[in-house]
C-alpha cells in the first residue's frame, strides 16, 4: 500500500506551536517571528539545519552572475526572451482590475475553483478518465513546489528515490531534505558521430532493474526530458511502469514540457499505462505551457490518496497561490482546450515556432565543430564540444564542462550551462564533454549567437 510520509500523520490542518508549546490554529497562512541580532550571535544554534548543509551551491546563481559580469549573450537559463500570448497577459490584467473584489484575495488553498475545473476539463480526456477537480488536483507555486510537496509528503527517512541522470538540479536536494536517499541511474548516449538525437540517450534495462529494492519509495521520471530533450517512448515507460508495479513504487512524473513536442514524436503520459494512475503524481507548469515562467504556477494531478499527501504539505507551507494568476491561467486553458490538436492552438503553435530555432542552433553548433543532440521535445540542446581545441586544466578539481562554460562566457561572450551540475558526484564524468544551450529565444538573439560562433570558427581555420 502506498502511504504518505510519517511526518504528515495527524497533520490535517495548519498549526503554529507557540513558544510555550501550545498548539494554535492560525487565522492566516503565514506567521513570522522577529528574531533580534542578540538571538543568534555567538551561538551554535544559529547555524543552518544539518539536513540542508551542502545545498547552498546553485548553478543558476553562479553562471547567471558570470554572464552578467562579462555581459555575455545568455543561452543558459531556460526562459523565453519574447512575449507570451497577448490574451494571456490581458487575462491577468483583467483579473486584477475585475469588479469581483475576491479575485485579489485568498482563494481555495488547493487551487482556485475556476483553474482546477479548467485543468480537469483539459486533462481528463488526455488521461482517459474523469479527473475530480477538487480531490485529484493541487495547484502549487510552480512545478517546483509540486516536486517539493511530493518529496515531503510521500518520502520517509531511509526511503530510496530513483533519479534518472541528467536531472533537474532540485531533485537531489529535495529528496535529501525529506530524509530520503537518492539512487542514480544515467541515460547514456549511444552515438557520438553523425546526427545524434535525444532518442539516442538510453537507459540500460538491467541497470535500471538493479536500482529497485524493498527500500525504493519512488522514481522521478522527466519527459520530455531536461536537458537532453528525450521523449521517453511507450516501451521505455512500460519498462519503468512494470518495475514500479513489481516493487510497489510511486512515480513522480515531471511533465512540464508536455506540449513542447516536435513533429514525428508523441508524448505518452505514464499515468495512462495500465494500473499506473493509482501510483503516479503528474506535475505540470503554467510557466512552460504559456511561456510565463515568472508567474510561478504549477499543479499536480493524481489519485486522491497521493494528492492528499501533497495537499497536507502545501497547506502548511505556502497555503495558497496568487488568485489573479490562477484566474488568468484558467482563462488560458478555457481558450486553448477546445483547440487542442488544431494548428491554431498555442500548444501547437509554440513547438512549431521553435522548430526552426532548433534547426538554426544545431546548424551553427555543428559548424564550429560541436556535435549537438537534436531534442525531440523541450527547448534545450546538449552539445558535445570534445572535438574543439580548448585547453582545460586537467589537474583542477573543477569539472571540465564548468571550465569550458566559464572560458566560453569570458572569452567568447556566450553563456551556457555545464550539465555535470545535473549529475551525481559518481557520474559527473559522463557530462564532462557536454554543454547545454537554450533555444527558446528571439531570432535576433540566436543570430547574435550564430555570429559569435562563426567569428570563433574563423579563428580556428
Amino acid at each position: 500500500m502506498l502511504k504518505l510520509s510519517s511526518r504528515l500523520l495527524n497533520c490535517s490542518c495548519p498549526v503554529v506551536r507557540s513558544f510555550k508549546g501550545t498548539l494554535v490554529k492560525p487565522s492566516a497562512p503565514l506567521y513570522h517571528r522577529n528574531i533580534s541580532y542578540s538571538d543568534v550571535t555567538m551561538s551554535s544554534k544559529s547555524r543552518m539545519a544539518k539536513r540542508i548543509e551542502g545545498g547552498g551551491n546553485n548553478v543558476w546563481v553562479e553562471f547567471g552572475r558570470l554572464t552578467a559580469e562579462h555581459n555575455a549573450l545568455n543561452l543558459g537559463q531556460g526562459f523565453p526572451n519574447f512575449s507570451p500570448p497577448e490574451y494571456v497577459k490581458d487575462s491577468l490584467c483583467q483579473a486584477v482590475k475585475s469588479d469581483n473584489v475576491l479575485l485579489n484575495q485568498y482563494t481555495r488553498s488547493y487551487g482556485h475553483p475556476r483553474l482546477v475545473n479548467a485543468l480537469a476539463k483539459t486533462f481528463s480526456p488526455l488521461h482517459d478518465r474523469e479527473i475530480d477537480a477538487m480531490e485529484e488536483i493541487m495547484v502549487s507555486i510552480g512545478a517546483y513546489e509540486s516536486l517539493f510537496c511530493s518529496m515531503q509528503g510521500l518520502v520517509n527517512p531511509g526511503d530510496e528515490v530513483i533519479i534518472i541522470e541528467p536531472f533537474f538540479d532540485c531533485y537531489e536536494p529535495m529528496v535529501k531534505v525529506a530524509g530520503g536517499t537518492p539512487v542514480f541511474i544515467p541515460l547514456r548516449p549511444t552515438k557520438s558521430e553523425g546526427v545524434v538525437t535525444s532518442d539516442d540517450w538510453k537507459l540500460d534495462p538491467a541497470e535500471l532493474a538493479s536500482k529497485f529494492s524493498d527500500k525504493t519509495k519512488a522514481i522521478i521520471v522527466n519527459t520530455p526530458h531536461n536537458p537532453t530533450g528525450k521523449i521517453f517512448t511507450r516501451d521505455e515507460l512500460t519498462m519503468i511502469a512494470d518495475l514500479c508495479k513489481k516493487h510497489d513504487v510511486v512515480v513522480i512524473s515531471d511533465e512540464v514540457y508536455e506540449w513542447l513536442v516536435y513533429k514525428g514524436h508523441q508524448h505518452t503520459r505514464i499515468a495512462t499505462l495500465p494500473d499506473m494512475w493509482e501510483r503516479t503524481v503528474t506535475i505540470g507548469s503554467a510557466g512552460k505551457t504559456f511561456s510565463v515562467t515568472g508567474w510561478k504556477l504549477g499543479w499536480s494531478i493524481g489519485p486522491k490518496d497521493l494528492i492528499h499527501a501533497l495537499k497536507t504539505v502545501h497547506q502548511n507551507c505556502t497555503y495558497t497561490c496568487p488568485t489573479p494568476i490562477q484566474e488568468a491561467v484558467a482563462i488560458g486553458f478555457e481558450r486553448e482546450t477546445p483547440l487542442i490538436g488544431k494548428p491554431e492552438c498555442y500548444f501547437n503553435e509554440l513547438p512549431a515556432e521553435l522548430e526552426p530555432k532548433r534547426k538554426k542552433m544545431a546548424k551553427f553548433l555543428s559548424e564550429v565543430g560541436m556535435v549537438p543532440t537534436i531534442p525531440e521535445g523541450g527547448y534545450f540542446m546538449m552539445a558535445d564540444y570534445s572535438k574543439l581545441n580548448v585547453q582545460m586544466d586537467e589537474k583542477s578539481d573543477e569539472p571540465k564542462d564548468f571550465q569550458f562554460v566559464k572560458w566560453l562566457t569570458k572569452n567568447k561572450k556566450l553563456s551556457a550551462i555545464p550539465p555535470s551540475a545535473f549529475y551525481s558526484a559518481e557520474h559527473k564524468h559522463l557530462a564532462s564533454n557536454f554543454i547545454r544551450f537554450c533555444f527558446i529565444k528571439t531570432d535576433e538573439t540566436l543570430e547574435k549567437a550564430e555570429k559569435i560562433i562563426k567569428d570563433w570558427k574563423a579563428t580556428l581555420a
